[in-house]
């Protein structure tokens, strides 16, 4: 059984606890620093964020009625006015900081205060407003954001319909130009032409910013936003033409009222098209700076990308809370005295509860710096600092790779925690079931995962034929990966990534050293190369076929395109982390880091292990090893596991787990003290399997 080892405490860490490495010999993790280093560049929006998360104020009451959590987090939303805590994207001339990368930092943190107030917050600031800001032109900006960005009008994100969500371009919403009264008359034809799931709209939304088929002269011009009025401000009521149902109690967030709009011949003024991208002449003249249909559609899309990217840094969050817990209670909880006739042993270290969370612990920790890199980028283009068309799209594509990967990596996780944890884990006062049943629609809402990263495998399929156009598949089945940089993480296509080498076993020898950065690199990296390489072959030629044959075609192959996706963002993550790992200059929190992020490229390794043994990457003997490493990094990461959930810089008002409070260690002290003192009293009770064994033949007394 391992015991605490005392050692020498640097930097001020914790004693290691290892019963297989020698004291002397163990690294140590300076847990200030590298919380610095996870706070990242907006470290101290950050931090102002996690003291208004910490506030009471501000956290989710268990056991209220959906519409008491309603009005509680419509409260919330003006205490975070009060606090200042909503502006920093929006313009310096109306009170802002144009803050755009601290913005989403500091969002994202409200969902360890409550879920619901991290979205509503976003649909009111993050949508409603930012659809104003991005798609409107000043003359909006002055007329409308004041009262959005204080909260005067609540408004709603129109887009998503009943019987169209993802596919936003075949919504069904019209919004018709009336060239007599220089009006656009908003429409909802059919019953699933409903604007669905619409945060704010069942109560609060007084104003909503609705996406439409724009019609002007005959003419469709496709998916551009307006302003729509909602309710009177004094009675709360629809205004004519515009009704509407509440969606009720959902299966998490009810502090959020999702409901359902519609549109009867609607009447608005002309001005009220938000006409950065496209406008409408008192004539009906439609113009736009983007000539393409297509390109427009997107390019107005892609000004809203913020929703994913603060999804995935929530997503992260929440994760690193969970873990958090998990990962203390474990330290402190004893089940089972497999090693000693009178201690239990702690869950942490049994090897099972170590593959079960640090695992998701090295997981995390390569979301959180790949999420970081992501927000830099998000930066980049809103500020202006880099924002090129390319640009926009590597963030657009990024941002979908990313988002998936971890909203679906934070279900997991919690759901991992709640079962590492017990019983224990399933009471709502430990919060995973809490957070689990919120942040379920994660995974479905500013995008469905699964469409998302079939969105990723197009671009990838895009940058391939671009790179190899003249190229003969022949050469392209040969191919293995050239050694890509962290730049990789920027350029989220294959551009600038692949590289022609004669000699085939390159990718087998680098799998000698699996824990070698490079060989981990070579397989990852290869395995997304080379999925992307067959489906294109596959869908060679589809261009050249009918809608419907060239539809049936990609059908056929949009298992492995998604797959190639996902695979392609994990390898965004493992090099977001081993950019890190080149930051920290601690060398005991360098090694650590090491082992974590080889825990984390082994580990998807081993889940693809069967694709690498088929396709020749890894041998048998080889393949066998993975596992074996795996596990050895296991006993080495054990004596730092507190240290590297402590690093999150979270503390007990944000985890607000009863389990992690220490309260388990006091009663396993308890217990321990006991039984310690009966057995030195003399008056324990013999145990029968002793009396037992003392009487079979053959057994020792």
């Amino acid at each position: 059984m391992t015991e605490v080892v005392d050692r020498p405490a640097g930097k001020g860490q914790r004693p290691a606890a290892s019963s297989t490495v020698p004291a002397t010999t163990q690294p140590v993790v300076d847990v200030e620093a590298l919380g610095r280093q996870l706070l990242g560049k907006w470290a101290a929006v950050r931090v102002q964020a996690r003291d208004l998360a910490a506030r009471p104020e501000l956290h989710k009451i268990e056991g209220l009625t959906h519409t008491e959590h309603r009005t509680r987090v419509f409260g919330q939303l003006k205490y975070l006015v009060e606090n200042e805590a909503v502006h920093r994207a929006f313009p310096t001339a109306l009170g802002g900081s144009d803050d755009h990368g601290g913005n989403i930092a500091g969002f994202e943190e409200l969902v360890v205060a409550d879920p619901s107030l991290q979205i509503k917050a976003g649909v009111q600031w993050g949508l409603f407003g930012s659809a104003v800001m991005h798609l409107g032109t000043a003359k909006h900006h002055a007329k409308w954001l004041p009262g959005i960005m204080n909260l005067d009008i609540p408004g709603c994100f129109a887009m998503t319909e009943t019987g169209h969500g993802s596919d936003v371009a075949s919504i069904a919403t019209t919004a018709t130009y009336d060239l007599s009264t220089e009006e656009f008359v908003v429409h909802t034809p059919f019953r699933a032409a409903w604007k669905d799931y619409i945060g704010n709209a069942a109560i609060d939304g007084l104003g909503a910013v609705v996406f439409a088929q724009l019609i002007t002269r005959g003419v469709k011009h496709g998916v551009h936003a307006f302003y729509v009025d909602l309710r009177d401000p004094e009675t709360k009521e629809f205004l004519p033409g515009i009704g509407g149902e509440d969606d009720g109690a959902k299966g998490g967030l009810n502090g959020i009222d999702n409901g359902r709009l519609h549109f009867t011949n609607v009447r608005i003024p002309r001005t009220n098209l938000l006409n950065r991208y496209g406008d409408v002449a008192p004539d009906g003249t439609y113009t736009s700076p983007i000539a393409s249909p297509g390109r427009r559609f997107f390019t107005m899309l892609g000004t809203l990308v913020q929703g994913r990217v603060s999804l995935d840094g929530a997503a992260v969050a929440a994760s690193k809370v969970a873990l958090q817990a998990a990962v203390r209670y474990a330290t402190e909880r004893r089940q089972f005295n497999a090693s000693s006739h009178t201690d239990e042993e702690v869950l942490l270290d049994y090897q099972r509860h170590q593959r079960r969370l640090f695992t998701r612990l090295a997981t995390t920790y390569a979301a959180g710096f790949a999420h970081e890199q992501l927000l830099q980028k998000f930066d980049d283009v809103f500020s202006g600092a880099h924002d090129t068309d390319a640009d926009r799209q590597d963030l657009e594509t990024l941002a979908a790779a990313l988002k998936a990967l971890s909203t679906w990596h934070a279900l997991d996780t919690l759901q991992e925690c709640r079962e590492a944890c017990g019983g224990a884990g399933f009471l709502i006062e430990n919060r995973f079931a809490s957070l689990r049943a919120d942040l379920d629609v994660y995974a479905t809402f500013e995008g469905d995962n699964t469409v998302l990263l079939q969105l990723v495998a197009k671009r990838l399929l895009a940058d391939y034929a671009k790179e190899f156009r003249n190229v003969d598949f022949g050469v392209l089945a040969r191919y293995v990966v050239g050694q890509a940089t962290g730049a990789a993480i920027h350029r989220t296509g294959l551009r600038q990534v692949a590289q022609f080498m004669a000699d085939t076993g390159s990718v087998q020898k680098a799998a000698i050293a699996l824990r070698d950065e490079e060989g981990q690199r070579a397989l990852l990296t290869d395995r997304v190369q080379t999925m992307v390489a067959e489906a294109a072959a596959a869908l060679k030629g589809s261009n050249r076929l009918s809608q419907e044959q060239g539809a049936a075609l990609f059908n056929r192959h949009q298992n492995e395109l998604i797959d190639a996706a996902q695979a392609h963002a994990e390898l965004l993550q493992w090099e977001a982390f081993t950019d890190a790992l080149r930051e920290v200059e601690d060398s005991g929190t360098r090694i650590v880091l090491t082992w974590l992020r080889d825990l984390f490229g082994l580990s998807l390794i081993e889940k693809n292990l069967s694709w690498y043994l088929m396709n020749g990457r890894l041998s048998m003997q080889r393949g066998r090893t993975v596992g074996e490493y795996i596990n050895r990094l296991l006993v080495k990461i054990r004596p730092h596991a507190l240290d590297l959930v402590d690093a999150f810089g979270y503390s007990g008002d944000h985890v607000r787990a009863a389990i992690a409070t220490g309260a388990e260690k006091q009663r396993q002290d308890e217990a321990r003290a006991y039984f310690r003192s009966q057995r030195a009293s003399g008056g324990a009770p013999v145990d029968e399997k002793f009396l037992l064994a003392r009487t079979v033949p053959g057994k020792r007394n």
